[in-house]
């Protein structure tokens, strides 16, 4: 039977964790492992966690001894991962009770490294609300970039071609997950289940959520130009491709052909032809 490692990455967000951990004992597929790591927290979510999953031999908890960050954070959880699947968590959200075993099926049925599901939002309560309209089936190519995104969570994807690539960035603060896309999908095909596996809880986190986008859209930008060089994209769309990042802006008007209808139609027959 698969092992699936489930990866969680922590700060501040105990108060959330058992409706997480719920979903996780809930799983009706059975052999699984949870490695958590917390990032230093400053509140008492180490105490609540632990707590929670103390006479769980399935779970693990491991510290960092100081705030390193989401990317170092979630690279370390790979350090600790058994599974042959893995895939990333956050404490906040959690999973239909299925959600392991619909995406195992996946990779039992066809030669795929990853899959990913639609996702639910869901209120700060975890109440369901409406599905994510960003996922779409993708067709994968070196000059996919998932930007505009088209998918997100529940990404799930083989622990042997995750130690093929350099692994996530630990210098990331954000785009961590965008960064982990990218990479994998540079080894295999991908498979799109079209139904919604995750529940994405919508909250504030106390962060300013302007500066937090900000931030975010300068990271993702880093991460696609450096996508770009591992790649040895030189030109895209007869632009020519920085050879230093200087700007978010400079890199998204790279893309700006991408969120044309006329491509986005010509890859969407590319998908259904299978070609």
């Amino acid at each position: 039977m698969i092992k699936f490692s489930i990866l969680i990455a922590n700060y501040n967000n105990g108060k959330y964790f058992r409706d997480c951990y719920n979903s996780l004992i809930a799983q009706t597929h059975k052999n699984w492992e949870v490695i958590i790591v917390d990032d230093d927290s400053t509140d008492d979510s180490v105490k609540i966690i632990e707590a929670i999953i103390k006479n769980d031999p399935r779970f693990s908890i491991y510290h960092n001894t100081s705030n390193r960050g989401c990317g170092y954070t979630k690279r370390e959880c790979m350090k600790y991962a058994k599974g042959e699947l893995c895939a990333y968590l956050d404490p906040d959200d959690a999973l239909y009770e299925d959600a392991l075993e619909k995406t195992i099926h996946e990779f039992i049925k066809e030669d795929i490294i990853a899959a990913y599901s639609q996702m639910m939002l869901c209120n700060e309560n975890l109440i369901p609300d409406k599905v994510f309209a960003g996922t779409k089936q993708i067709y994968n190519s070196r000059y996919f970039f998932n930007c505009p995104t088209q998918f997100a969570h529940f990404f799930a994807f083989k622990k042997e071609t995750y130690l093929k690539t350099s692994g996530i960035n630990p210098h990331l603060k954000s785009a961590v997950d965008q960064d982990l896309y990218l990479k994998i999908l540079e080894h295999g095909n991908i498979k799109y289940i079209r139904e919604p596996l995750y529940f994405y809880r919508l909250h504030s986190n106390g962060i300013s959520q302007q500066t937090f986008k900000q931030g975010a859209k300068e990271s993702f930008a880093r991460v696609i130009h450096d996508t770009m060089k591992r790649r040895g994209i030189r030109m895209i769309n007869n632009k020519i491709v920085p050879e230093i990042y200087t700007n978010s802006q400079e890199i998204y008007e790279l893309l700006n052909y991408q969120t044309r209808k006329i491509y986005r139609l010509i890859n969407k027959v590319k998908v259904t032809l299978n070609i």
